[in-house]
């Protein structure tokens, strides 16, 4: 990094910064000062287009990004409701592109983010199961198409396209553990992130794939704990429904983190678990959500209490499977959070 500096000669020169002999003082001297430990900053800069930029993972990313100076294309489908989200005066230099403009915004990017998915934490009509699948494989073709069609040179070289630990099916066991060479199970929820899954792997094969599988993200105003706390609180908040599933969940922080350094670090690709390195079940989930909130946490939620506000998506919550992080864990990923009693502190208190 090399900086200018147009300096007075005056006697308030550090002395600890070494002028050669052989500078000649004038009244006003241009010197360059050369930091050779740095990089320049410019170096290590993306452009990056993210698909479901305003959501609970999403709206995290992009700040992230755009307070570490990157270039940031938001592909949206609402723009007005990513201008209310992304204003221009906080977040000025931000491109925000409806489905026409996407092309241009992808051709454009060193890397894409794909986040792009109806929540699944919604009751369950027939309609909306459709749409949940549909929203998934719809945008994450389009934006494999748009990359594969892209001219070499222009072409991102990181697809980061999110997928979630449903793959491994819900209810399946109580005993068992999941990593990222587990198989999919085989309801309605692994269906949807195969099918998910298939469609982002049909991107060019010198474009870098990293497929994380997210679990339950925990984090302030959204997610799961948004659903659960008003239960939790109406309930005197015990465990949801028999409290021994098990919960795999992550913070919202830790998996911005974990998505931000897969779309540089070339290490990470193919399936990457979402999730932190200590799942509970979920009665020691709602124990510890119990003693944050200063709630006693001994009546359950029932089963039919989840299902009156989340209908058939109540699954998510009462069907879990212990998935743990392994490819994140040997790849050196620092978890900020890697137990649920510190990830609630944080958000609640």
């Amino acid at each position: 990094m090399e900086v200018f500096c147009s300096l007075s000669w005056t006697h308030s020169i550090s002395p600890r910064l070494h002028i050669p002999h052989s500078f000649s003082v004038g009244e006003t001297n241009r010197f360059r000062v050369i930091c050779s430990a740095a990089q320049s900053p410019k170096a290590n800069l993306m452009t990056v287009s993210v698909t479901g930029a305003t959501g609970f993972i999403g709206t995290r990313l992009v700040q992230r990004l755009h307070a570490d100076n990157h270039k940031v294309c938001v592909l949206t489908r609402s723009k007005s409701k990513a201008e209310t989200i992304f204003p221009v005066k906080n977040f000025p230099g931000i491109v925000i592109a409806e489905e026409a403009g996407w092309k241009d915004c992808i051709e454009g990017s060193n890397a894409v983010v794909n986040l792009a998915g109806m929540p699944i934490s919604t009751r369950w009509s027939p309609e909306i199961k459709k749409e949940i699948k549909e929203s998934r494989i719809r945008v994450t073709s389009k934006v494999v198409d748009l990359i594969n069609s892209s001219p070499q040179g222009v072409r991102p070289t990181v697809l980061v396209s999110a997928t979630a630990v449903g793959y491994y099916g819900s209810g399946t066991s109580e005993t068992r553990v999941f990593d990222e060479n587990s198989p999919s199970g085989n309801d309605y929820l692994a269906e949807v992130c195969r099918e998910w899954e298939g469609t982002a792997l049909k991107v060019d094969k010198d474009v870098r794939l990293a497929l994380i599988r997210i679990g339950v993200v925990l984090g302030k105003d959204g997610g799961a704990l948004a659903k659960m706390i008003p239960l939790f609180m109406m309930f005197a908040g015990g465990p949801l429904g028999s409290g021994q599933q098990w919960f795999s969940w992550i913070h919202l922080d830790d998996i911005v983190n974990l998505i931000y350094e897969a779309l540089s670090n070339p290490s990470y690709k193919g399936v990457i678990n979402g999730t932190a390195p200590n799942p509970v079940r979920l009665s020691e989930m709602c124990n510890q959500l119990g003693n944050v909130l200063g709630r006693p946490s001994w009546l359950p939620v029932p089963d039919f209490a989840l299902k009156a506000v989340l209908g058939e998506g109540a699954s998510v919550v009462l069907e879990g499977q212990k998935v743990v992080p392994a490819k994140a864990k040997e790849l050196g990923f620092p978890f900020k959070y890697p137990y649920v009693k510190d990830a609630l502190k944080s958000i609640l208190s």
